[in-house]
């Protein structure tokens, strides 16, 4: 990867130097795309895909995928060949070769020199960590580790195929004081558009160690709002599929986000990254799957209006106590007591008699299904056991007279009946409520029946973590359903009895799990305390935390630290120097407020692509979005039933706009009803405040709240 103007970089004229050299790129690029010409490749023609298809055929379609699959990555490369660039030259060599960094590795046609490595290469990883102290650079090889010195790092931006902008991040031997985060500012004051994006150019090093970490050690990211920890995710994903495609398979790997909405927010990350075919999903929608969805699942949007509704009482905190008991591993450690009990009862302590003369002992019985049938789960031991009784059946019938046959079959089927009907009725629903009813403090009255005839008996989210474990203990795991690899995303929000249960699904034990604890506002069924998770891998995790928030400007970080300051147990945000807009706070009337919300959202739409105007409630977000829509504002509404992410300009309740991010956000009504000083009302409003990437805007009408009083603010 040799580059002939590497040894006069520091006297030519970077951008001149970098379209030379984009030229060539690209010039090779088409000529790869060019050798292939536009063929039936090209085309997704499916006419024939229900026709049987021979050996050779199957082969042919292959290599056609295989060939449309190169193009689309060509074409993709062709638009952002690369975004990096690192001279470097390895201990010994007389030579400094020119390292080109992009999403995917570009090959040369002609002499098969790589022009561009992928940035999950080994060597890639020195253009992340190197950070200008010294000249001194080294990576991890196949072979071993590889040191060498550095003379040049430089952020290169090219868009739709032209060069923008050339950022030299260090020279050797000039001094280089803020030009270091020059190119990371930059890329941090765009605006927005639908998506999350990949970071790819922007990785910082200490993420760089997260995504290159042990495939085998789980780890758990505490990161702030705005670290980075999804992208950090998600590009790990990338990062493990590239170093161990012998090992783990896209369709083997799995996110679990925190809604489906979330889901859809993500959703092209990994495609820009070129990886594709890896499972995103809601536990919810995982656990009723695997549970053939003998249940459904209750409005969750009414459980989230209840939790995060202003009024308050005894009762519905003793709801939220049974929710959170749910969810603890002392509950899993009862559930599994009950069901050893269940199995030592499990076989009938009678002997089944088919006919007179015909005995088959209660004993015997017992021991095909507690001995020779001991390993296998419970449910398959039971239906092998009664199989085995049947069979006794026929072979005895062998021996009876053809005369008598008839008569002696009818009469072993209606015993067989009678029998069977002793055994337990093994399914997970069933035995569940009986756990609840056993238990002490818990109830079955979270299973709700729909009165509609045939309709599935409804659950509670709580209680599909438990009921998955049931039916685990029940019938196991199927091989198809296990995972390579498992990330979690606010999982913060997740219980411990969730992650056990995923726990069983992948052997590997290799999990990603990322949340940050000053965000935990769903605590009735969450943790405040990593190490709930760490304890439950013997073999040890790694637990990293990341503090610096690259989203939002330093005012707006400021401004969200004084609101959790005063609570013990939560994690500031550091911000990198990126100085905006005053957060500007400023009291209406509570006549005006609407009118005022949308004066501010039509000010903010001016310099942004994203808006959010973020209430305490959902019932207040059905009032300032029909507000935006009078005043003839295309305005999103987003609720606990959506299930996609549109931009522009979106109303939400605050507890629905975790993990999003905006480049400007409104919170109405910051009065003292609203946000009390309370540890939920503060998380909230830390939650609301830092979904804003540029600019933040609030309005109150009645006493703005005390958790923003005296906060490093623009009053007006």
């Amino acid at each position: 990867m040799s580059d002939t103007n590497v040894n006069h970089h520091a006297a030519s004229d970077p951008m001149e130097e970098e379209r030379g050299r984009l030229a060539f790129v690209l010039d090779r690029i088409a000529e790869q795309l060019g050798k292939e010409g536009l063929t039936v490749f090209e085309a997704d023609d499916d006419e024939d895909a229900d026709e049987a298809l021979t050996a050779d055929e199957v082969a042919d379609a292959a290599v056609e995928a295989l060939q449309r699959e190169r193009r689309r990555s060509l074409r993709m490369a062709a638009r952002e060949p690369y975004f990096g660039r690192l001279d470097f030259a390895q201990s010994g060599a007389n030579q400094f070769e020119a390292l080109y960094i992009g999403k995917r590795g570009i090959d040369d046609p002609n002499t098969a020199e790589r022009l561009v490595l992928d940035w999950r290469a080994p060597a890639a990883s020195m253009f992340y960590s190197f950070n200008g102290q010294g000249n001194e650079a080294e990576y991890d090889a196949p072979d071993g580790r590889v040191r060498g010195v550095v003379r040049l790092k430089r952020n290169i931006v090219v868009r739709d195929s032209e060069l923008q902008r050339v950022v030299d991040s260090y020279v050797d031997g000039q001094h280089q004081d803020a030009i270091t985060d020059e190119f990371l500012l930059y890329r941090l004051g765009e605006n927005k558009d639908s998506r999350l994006r990949d970071i790819v150019s922007t990785i910082q090093a200490e993420q760089n160690e997260i995504i290159r970490a042990d495939r085998n050690l789980p780890i758990v990211i505490q990161g702030v709002a705005g670290s980075g920890k999804t992208t950090v995710a998600l590009h790990r994903l990338a990062y493990l599929l590239y170093q161990h495609q012998d090992r783990i398979r896209a369709d083997k790997m799995v996110i679990f986000a925190p809604t489906a909405m979330f889901v859809d927010y993500i959703s092209e990350v990994l495609p820009e990254l070129g990886v594709g075919g890896i499972q995103q999903t809601t536990f919810a929608a995982w656990a009723l799957r695997l549970l053939d969805f003998q249940v459904g699942l209750q409005d969750q949007g009414k459980r989230l209006r209840e939790w995060f509704g202003l009024q308050t009482s005894t009762a519905k905190q003793a709801v939220y106590d049974e929710v959170r008991r749910k969810g603890r591993l002392d509950t899993l450690r009862e559930l599994e007591t009950f069901l050893r009990e269940l199995e030592c009862d499990v076989v009938p302590d009678v002997d089944f008699s088919a006919w007179d003369g015909h005995l088959l002992r209660s004993e015997t019985v017992a021991a095909w299904f507690h001995q020779e049938y001991a390993n296998y789960p419970v449910a398959i031991r039971m239906e092998r056991t009664l199989a085995r009784v049947k069979r006794s059946i026929e072979i005895a019938l062998k021996d009876v007279e053809p005369t008598a046959k008839k008569e002696r079959r009818k009469l072993a089927t209606s015993a067989f009946r009678q029998y069977e009907r002793l055994w337990p009725d093994l399914n997970a629903l069933t035995v569940y409520r009986q756990f609840l009813d056993a238990s002490q403090g818990l109830s079955s009255e979270s299973i709700r029946v729909p009165r509609k005839h045939g309709a599935r008996p409804e659950v509670q989210l709580e209680d599909l973590a438990l009921l998955l474990f049931i039916h685990q203990t029940f019938y196991g795991i199927d091989p198809r359903d296990r995972f390579d690899h498992v990330v979690i995303d606010e999982a913060q929000d997740f219980s411990p009895v969730q992650l056990h249960v995923l726990r069983a699904y992948c052997q590997s034990q290799s999990f990603t799990i990322l949340g940050d604890l000053s965000q935990s506002i769903h605590t009735y069924h969450g943790i405040d305390d990593w190490n709930d998770f760490l304890t439950q891998f013997p073999d040890g995790a790694a637990y990293y935390q990341l503090d610096v928030s690259y989203r939002s400007t330093l005012e707006i970080i400021e401004f969200a630290n004084h609101i959790i300051r005063p609570f013990a147990g939560f994690i500031e945000a550091k911000p990198v120097f990126r100085s905006g807009e005053p957060v500007t706070v400023r009291q209406v009337s509570w006549r005006d407020r609407l009118e005022a919300a949308v004066d501010q959202v039509n000010d903010l739409r001016k310099t942004a692509n994203t808006v959010a105007l973020l209430t305490r409630t959902e019932e207040s977000a059905h009032i300032y979005h029909h507000a935006c829509l009078e005043a003839g504002l295309d305005a999103h509404l987003i609720d606990a039933s959506q299930t996609e992410y549109r931009g522009g300009v979106s109303v939400v309740p605050i507890y629905l706009a975790k993990g999003l991010e905006f480049d400007s956000v409104l919170l109405v009504d910051v009065d003292e009803k609203n946000y009390d000083a309370s540890p939920l009302s503060a998380k909230l409003l830390y939650v609301g405040c830092t979904r804003a990437l540029h600019r933040l805007r609030i309005l109150h009408a009645d006493a703005k709240s005390s958790l923003i009083q005296d906060a490093p603010v623009l009053s007006k």
